[in-house]
């Protein structure tokens, strides 16, 4: 046995050891990506510098590949052009990871041209910036598989025929798209997405003044969508008054369809439309969330729902935003959105409907203040203490944990009380701490699921989630 461990390891280790580093840019052996593209095996990473590489497009095949600019972003300026009348980059290989890249400008006589066209198994997307393309992501149905998009910006695609959109996710397993910024959609969608499973937070999605987009999200098929701590506008020019869709193309994803809707604002600047639209066999649950402007909250009500905790408006001024004419939503202690919040627990299959994090301009988050008072919408009132680095964090260990949780307080910190809390914030247990550096307990009588440890005492609390098995 233990040979064949060795054996195991070594060929792992031997494997690592073959992959590659391409360096490509101004200077180097290789000057486009597309030169490196059939040359990279599996597990390579190609750096790409920092410029414009205009009229570029390629095919990647090879697993596990990271694709990333360095020192900024590095642009593929197609000029109209695209690998395979598909996309600016074709990528077939499993597993791929792309990072700071910038694609713009493809176009191809069936009017999907996108910056990525995915053909393959598992796509992650971060930091990236697509624009002006008929797509900007598209992909068809794969499994099993599941793309990752965060801290990207998706703007003026679409050919305006209503059929390409700023993203076009087929019938993959899952879509988790965090922390993205996607806005003048041109006609099509700002999101849409046939993937089983959506996972959708802390994104701001906005046609603007401008923008002639039509709806902001579109998951036409159903499945499982959590719509958690996301920023939605709707401009004047909008081309379909209903902001977000679900199912309206038929529930042809595998069930249960169960749409959550969490601690979202969504600001309606027309006078008509909806700020949901379903159909009936499905389930909605919508809490905590501030629906400001013109239309109705729903066009046509599901027979299953759960809602509360909903604030309606249709003053956006009565709802004090810092600054609405500039699309920026958080509010202070005098909205009436402040402290009218309820927490909405779990979903269905477990997964907690807990607005973690805010979406920060563009394409990027922040930890939301966790308290005993939630607000309504998709920003808190208050802050929490970001540390600086793990010196000022609260560790524990181990997590996720099945038996007894240790908890070490940063050093040179004081404070008075440790609170445990569970997914919907209540409190399930707290203690004094009395100056100790470590405390523990057990957890064996805690229900599997998602929790929170937080210390308090004199200045900013801090917390920490922690998963019991």
């Amino acid at each position: 046995m233990e040979a064949r461990l060795n054996l195991l390891a070594w060929l792992v280790l031997a494997a690592c050891s073959q992959a590659a580093t391409w360096q490509v840019g101004p200077g180097q052996a290789y000057t486009t990506p597309s030169q490196v593209s059939t040359l990279v095996s599996d597990g390579d990473t190609v750096n790409i510098a920092a410029g414009v590489y205009p009229s570029d497009v390629a095919r990647w095949q090879a697993d596990n590949l990271l694709l990333r600019g360095v020192g900024g972003l590095a642009h593929l300026e197609s000029n109209g052009l695209s690998w395979g009348s598909k996309a600016i980059w074709v990528i077939q290989g499993d597993n791929t990871t792309v990072e700071w890249i910038e694609f713009s400008e493809c176009q191809v006589p069936d009017h999907n041209g996108a910056g990525i066209r995915l053909e393959g198994l598992n796509l992650t997307v971060r930091h990236c910036w697509f624009h002006h393309n008929e797509n900007g992501i598209l992909c068809g149905e794969y499994h099993p598989s599941t793309v990752r998009i965060e801290y990207s910006e998706f703007g003026h695609h679409g050919y305006g025929d209503g059929f390409s959109h700023n993203l076009y996710i087929g019938h993959v397993d899952s879509l988790i798209f965090r922390y993205n910024y996607s806005h003048h959609a041109d006609v099509g969608h700002e999101l849409k997405s046939r993937a089983w499973v959506n996972v959708i937070e802390y994104n701001r999605f906005s046609n603007e003044a401008d923008g002639t987009a039509s709806r902001n999200i579109d998951l036409p098929n159903g499945g499982q969508a959590y719509l958690i701590g996301n920023v939605i506008q709707q401009g004047l020019q909008s081309q379909n008054s209903n902001m977000v869709g679900f199912g309206m193309e038929g529930l042809s994803n595998p069930g249960p369809h169960e749409f959550y809707a969490v601690n979202n604002t969504l600001v309606n600047e027309k006078a008509n439309g909806s700020f949901f639209q379903m159909p009936a066999p499905a389930y909605f649950k919508a809490y905590s969330n501030v629906l400001a402007g013109g239309g109705s909250f729903m066009s046509a009500w599901p027979t299953s729902i759960d809602t509360l905790a909903n604030l309606r408006s249709t003053s956006i001024a009565a709802l004090n935003f810092f600054d609405a004419a500039n699309y920026d939503y958080r509010i202070d202690v005098n909205s009436p959105a402040h402290n009218i919040g309820y927490p909405a627990g779990v979903a269905g299959g477990g997964y907690p409907l807990v607005a973690w994090d805010e979406y920060v301009h563009p394409a990027n988050g922040t930890l939301r203040c966790q308290h005993a008072l939630l607000d309504a919408g998709a920003f808190e009132t208050c802050t929490t203490q970001v540390p600086e680095s793990w010196d000022d964090a609260l560790l524990l260990y181990p997590n996720p944990v099945a038996g007894q949780l240790q908890i070490t307080f940063p050093h040179n910190a004081t404070y008075a009380q440790v609170e445990v809390r569970d997914a919907q914030g209540r409190l399930l247990r707290a203690w004094p701490v009395r100056g100790a550096s470590t405390v523990a307990f057990d957890v064996e009588d805690l229900p599997a699921g998602l929790y929170v440890v937080r210390a308090t005492g004199q200045g900013p609390s801090i917390a920490q989630r922690f998963v019991k098995h």
